[in-house]
């Protein structure tokens, strides 16, 4: 509902005014004049009174030739919008403090509820033991899964070991062995290596392959595998892993190999057995070993300066080393190295 009113006044006085009898529009004539509202009533009055009484009868002051007021009815569905502001001051009501002091008198703000958060914090929790709940549940389903295949794993290997079982096992076996015969021939070396013994050993065989090289050219160069076997023959005589009729039988068996199969003459077909002799047997058989090879290798040179009337040019021996003299040098090494190591390692100890 709202109320507009509109006047016009005179400069005459109120009491000279004519009253005139107040016109009401109707809703008629209100659409006549471009009203669009069907629910607006309009009630107009004119007056020519002065102005000076009509302020003081109604409080404002109204100029102008003609004295008059309209009133207009809406109905706007009962619904009376207001801000904020003037709901505040509705509610307030009508107070005596001034403007400049309405701010003070404002409400201070309420403390934040806080236990509704204990509420949040029970569900939440809960929440969580759920999502433990159903990670055990993962976890079980996951375990479950790598027992399956693991089973399943065994009986694979299980299968296979059904058809080549026996092989493998004696692959390992074997490797086993040698890892042990390997960690025990260096424990060997290094505990008990007789360092005179080597060192007369290499300088034996070092003599009756200077005694061959110079009979016979190439004569080491030639033939190292089989200077080698000699060499790993005569470490199994020493050791007791070969008996002598085997180890003779062997020897035998080098000289025929390299003087029937490969055809050389008869110093390089001795050399590996007199080299073999002189250094792991008895001392009557070493020196019977070396004077037989020094005789064998002297009538060798003369047949061959019989049979040669020119003079060739001689050549220096650049061959490499046989593998079983590097292998008693090494061995002599590592023993010294041992006993210098634990000689420091006692001194720490006393220091």
């Amino acid at each position: 509902m709202s109320l507009s009113i509109s006047s016009t006044c005179s400069p005459l006085s109120w009491r000279n005014c004519s009253h005139r009898t107040p016109k009401i529009t109707t809703p008629a004539a209100f659409f006549r004049h471009g009203c669009r509202s069907t629910n607006q009533t309009a009630l107009q009055f004119n007056s020519s009174a002065p102005d000076s009484l009509f302020t003081q009868r109604f409080g404002f002051c109204i100029s102008g030739a003609k004295l008059g007021f309209r009133v207009k009815a809406e109905n706007s569905g009962g619904e009376i919008k207001m801000s904020e502001e003037e709901k505040l001051e509705e509610l307030r009501g009508k107070s005596t403090m001034p403007d400049r002091f309405r701010h003070l008198t404002k409400e201070a703000p309420s403390p934040p509820l806080r236990w509704p958060w204990f509420v949040a914090l029970a569900f939440l929790i809960y929440a969580w033991r759920s999502v433990l709940w159903e990670l055990s549940n993962w976890r079980k389903l996951l375990l479950g899964i790598f027992q399956f295949v693991g089973y399943l794993s065994k009986l694979v290997l299980a299968f296979i070991f059904h058809f080549i079982g026996d092989p493998i096992t004696y692959t390992v076996l074997f490797v086993e062995s040698t890892v042990y015969a390997i960690h025990s021939f260096y424990s060997s070396i290094v505990t008990s290596a007789p360092i005179p013994q080597l060192t007369f050993i290499i300088m034996l065989a070092s003599t009756v392959l200077a005694i061959g090289e110079a009979a016979s050219p190439d004569s080491i160069k030639c033939q190292p595998y089989l200077l080698t076997a000699a060499g790993i023959i005569g470490y199994g005589a020493v050791r007791g892993f070969i008996t002598e009729p085997v180890f003779l039988l062997m020897l035998v068996g080098l000289f025929s190999y390299s003087r029937f199969l490969k055809k050389r003459d008869n110093v390089c077909s001795a050399l590996p057995i007199a080299t073999v002799l002189a250094s792991v047997g008895e001392p009557w058989v070493r020196i019977m070993a070396i004077i037989s090879f020094t005789a064998l290798a002297i009538y060798h040179h003369s047949k061959n300066l019989k049979q040669v009337n020119e003079v060739s040019e001689v050549t220096s021996f650049r061959g490499k080393v046989p593998l079983p003299l590097l292998g008693v040098a090494l061995a002599i090494g590592i023993r010294v190295a041992a006993k210098w190591a634990g000689y420091r390692h006692l001194t720490w100890m006393i220091i």
